[in-house]
């Protein structure tokens, strides 16, 4: 169970990144619908835990080190190389949005410039590669409870402090920016591009575990746990849309209104789940192409950083609602594809 519990909350910390603990993602994706979002964030929760499961036991069966091995058993030869880039860009935009939602995060809390947010949020990013930290991905262990806490505090202050009905609520909703056309959309879009984003960490973490079953469990408590988040952060807005509509960091509003030191609090959380998706995704993307012992790797590290930082000053909405959606239907793609590897896998061992 513990190694499970291991696989499930790196599945959760690495998708839980700037935009989703932000609420910005949440809103639109979730709570632009009202409270049909409720309805959206339970068909997010069974997919995630379904996929979860079928990515970390491929892995598991296929003992693999990297995603590539896998996605090209549930590809071929073809298809597996056009999901092998979609999955290596995705790692790239990701992290882009991270150092976009570092400016926007010290320009909230701080009212520093958003490019020096981001600016420090890139050179962190950088610094950390350069070092050639392995173990980066055990700080999200810390972070994870710790936000979920903070989500909790302001979910219950939120609901006590609710000024507007469900009707009013459902209303301002409806004029909020939504990243798809209806909720169930809005749903598996969702899904989709957190899948493509976080699959090359799933299969890693599935073939540390010789058992596909204990992997296969990992990978469902982990969308459990996701949808679980999605639910509470999703009614949290909701119930406040009066003042979190149109807010670059919805969550992290709410928590300066509680008190500033929740708000501080609030934006430490953030600017850590940032700090180690941008550092999970840079890693993952560059050694896709230069091996870490290599003589490049660390001037790559500076180049790729630096590209990262200029396509980060398009801005943080325009970012999540854009490039997110995009990188989501390019994911459903990846869902296909693992679905029919799921279904192909069970003939086989009926067969046999």
């Amino acid at each position: 169970m513990k190694k499970s519990l291991q696989i499930g909350g790196a599945f959760v910390g690495l998708i839980v990144g700037a935009g989703f603990a932000s609420g910005q993602e949440i809103m639109q994706y979730f709570t632009s619908f009202g409270m049909m979002g409720i309805v959206g964030g339970i068909v997010a929760t069974i997919a995630f835990a379904f996929l979860g499961m079928t990515l970390a036991q491929l892995g598991s069966k296929l003992q693999t080190t990297s995603h590539k091995g896998v996605i090209y058993y549930i590809g071929g030869r073809y298809i597996g190389a056009v999901l092998d880039f979609l999955i290596t860009f995705f790692l790239f935009g990701v992290a882009v949005v991270m150092f976009a939602g570092a400016g926007s995060t010290f320009n909230q809390m701080f009212g520093i410039n958003p490019m020096v947010g981001s600016i420090i949020m890139v050179a962190l990013t950088i610094g950390t590669l350069l070092l050639n930290l392995k173990n980066i991905l055990n700080l999200i262990a810390i972070i994870t409870p710790y936000l979920m806490v903070v989500i909790f505090i302001i979910l219950i202050y939120s609901l006590f402090t609710m000024d507007i009905s469900i009707s009013e609520a459902n209303t301002i909703a409806q004029n909020q920016a939504s990243a798809a056309s209806n909720w169930f959309m809005g749903a598996l879009l969702y899904v989709s591009y957190n899948i493509a984003a976080g699959a090359a960490l799933l299969i890693v973490m599935g073939g540390t575990e010789k058992d596909s079953k204990v992997a296969g469990v990992g990978g469902i408590l982990g969308g459990v746990m996701l949808g679980g988040l999605i639910i509470l952060i999703h009614l949290t807005m909701f119930v406040k849309l009066d003042v979190v509509g149109g807010v670059d960091m919805p969550t992290l509003e709410l928590a300066k209104q509680i008190h500033p030191a929740v708000g501080v609090l609030m934006a430490i959380a953030l600017l850590g789940m940032m700090y180690n998706t941008a550092v999970g995704m840079f890693y993952a993307f560059t050694v896709r192409f230069v091996g870490p012992e290599h003589k490049v790797f660390k001037p790559t590290v500076v180049v790729v950083g630096l590209v990262g930082f200029v396509a980060s000053l398009v801005g943080f909405t325009t970012l999540v609602g854009k490039v997110y959606s995009t990188m989501g239907y390019l994911g459903f793609a990846l869902i296909v594809a693992i679905v029919i590897a799921w279904i192909r896998r069970d003939k086989k061992e009926v067969v046999s």
